[in-house]
């Protein structure tokens, strides 16, 4: 009976009564990740942005080493965009422009990824002050994060479920309000996935092909009534217009019915002049800002590609309010609500582009052009 007794004792305390401390916790989510050969998730990511709230679908894979397949959908307008890794290098296509940023970057080592794992198990390694607690049957772990892009955001909640299996991140800003949310509905360690689930041509093969077959079936429907596109977006539609819900596309001849403007401005900068200048494709519009901060955004109606186009960046995917974007050194480019961005500026700080950039497409600050 002391025998048994004695196995008992030792039993409870290599398992800590069934119980995680911090060590144990993170070498159990880390020992998952790091081991894993190849894994999938899918879940929602919500972006809070003043008062508004950006929810995506989000599906990722990973294989080692180093080939990521992140896919986010917007839930409002159904807007599809995939990060894609591979050894070809970085990618962000838009599959309904038929277009691609190629970026020059080291993505996603240099920033915190709350809907990726192996970011959030370097997020947890390199702060010495994380901590742990225990909570509704399960565990929570609180570490310092790393946005560049959005000093605002400090730190993050990780939650798990009893076994130390990832069930949601929680990403707060120095207000301690949660900014970024990420909801893991089902986590797939075990994928057996391959390099041929990562190839770019096979991606936009397959995405074109569903958008055709998507424009067959709503060729008629739309050419009996192209009045419903949104009067904002697209008042002058015609046979070169397809709409799709409250969004429309021209190939030729765009009218960029509204103006957008930004919502924030550095201090002592002000619009110094607005120009409208017609292009092959349609109109265009300038915006230059002058003072202590000068910059200037341009915007057009977004237009299709025939050809698959790759456009190249040296910088880094920059996930926006309701976007992917593309963001260097100067400039960030992006496409939204059927619009094409391009912000440039010598003297904003990569802070400042971004803050400027989120701060467009309020409703709020958009003008008429008519």
């Amino acid at each position: 009976m002391k025998k048994y007794f004695i196995l008992l004792c030792m039993l409870l305390s290599l398992t800590g009564c069934g119980e995680y401390n911090l060590e144990d916790a993170i070498n159990e989510f880390s020992k998952s990740v790091e081991n894993s050969k190849s894994y999938k998730t899918n879940g929602t990511m919500e972006i809070s942005s003043g008062e508004e709230i950006f929810t995506y679908s989000i599906d990722t894979y990973f294989l080692k080493d180093d080939y990521y397949k992140v896919v986010l959908v917007n839930q409002t307008n159904n807007h599809e965009q995939i990060i894609l890794k591979n050894a070809d290098g970085l990618y962000v296509v838009t599959p309904s422009l038929n277009k691609s940023f190629k970026f020059d970057s080291v993505w996603p080592e240099n920033s915190s990824q709350a809907y990726l794992l192996q970011n959030l198990v370097n997020d947890i390694k390199n702060d010495a002050n994380a901590s742990l607690e225990k909570k509704d049957n399960g565990y929570i772990i609180k570490s310092t994060v790393n946005y560049p892009n959005n000093e605002e955001l400090e730190y993050q909640k990780i939650y798990f479920d009893a076994d130390m299996n990832i069930n949601k991140v929680e990403v707060y800003n120095n207000e301690d309000i949660v900014k970024i949310k990420v909801n893991f509905k089902s986590v797939d360690m075990k994928a057996k996935l391959s390099e041929d689930d990562f190839v770019l041509d096979d991606l936009i093969d397959t995405e074109n092909n569903n958008a055709n077959n998507s424009g067959e079936n709503n060729e008629t429907q739309n050419n009996e009534n192209n009045t419903n596109c949104s009067e904002e977006n697209c008042s002058d539609a015609n046979e070169n217009t397809s709409c799709e819900g409250n969004s429309c596309e021209e190939q030729t001849n765009a009218t960029l019915d509204s103006i957008i403007y930004p919502l924030y401005i550095p201090s002592n900068t002000h619009l110094s002049s607005s120009e409208t200048v017609s292009t092959e494709t349609g109109d265009r519009v300038i915006l230059t800002f002058s003072g202590d901060k000068n910059f200037v955004i341009v915007e057009e109606v977004a237009s299709v590609s025939n050809d698959f186009e790759v456009i190249p960046v040296f910088g880094d995917p920059l996930i926006l309010n309701d976007t992917v974007g593309a963001l260097s050194s100067n400039s960030i480019s992006w496409h939204a609500d059927n619009i094409s961005y391009y912000l440039v500026s010598s003297d904003l700080s990569t802070a400042e582009m971004v803050s400027v950039a989120r701060s467009l497409g309020n409703s709020t600050s958009v003008m008429s052009t008519k």
